[in-house]
């Protein structure tokens, strides 16, 4: 039976090197990614401490990054929606 686990002489040194680099890389990235998200969460916490409601906040931020044309569509068609229902 024949051996289909990778091996490593498949790759050459030049190979090996950029694999290598780019494991790295996202390594390093991770880590900043996690100091990141403590960063916000203190953010959060600071907001909340102020007397900001953080569901909210979220919500903001999350819309911000939409396209105004977009969010403003989506808000139509939600008001259309709730209208039908009769919750608005």
């Amino acid at each position: 039976m024949a051996d289909d686990s990778p091996n490593i002489d498949v790759l050459n040194a030049s190979a090996q090197g950029q694999l290598k680099s780019i494991v790295e890389r996202i390594e390093r990235l991770e880590v900043e990614k996690g100091e990141l998200a403590e960063q916000i969460k203190e953010v959060f916490a600071e907001a909340k401490g102020n007397g900001f409601d953080v569901k909210i906040l979220r919500k903001v931020v999350r819309l911000r990054k939409q396209d105004r044309a977009k969010r403003q569509e989506e808000e139509a068609i939600l008001d259309l929606y709730l209208s039908a229902l009769g919750e608005i």
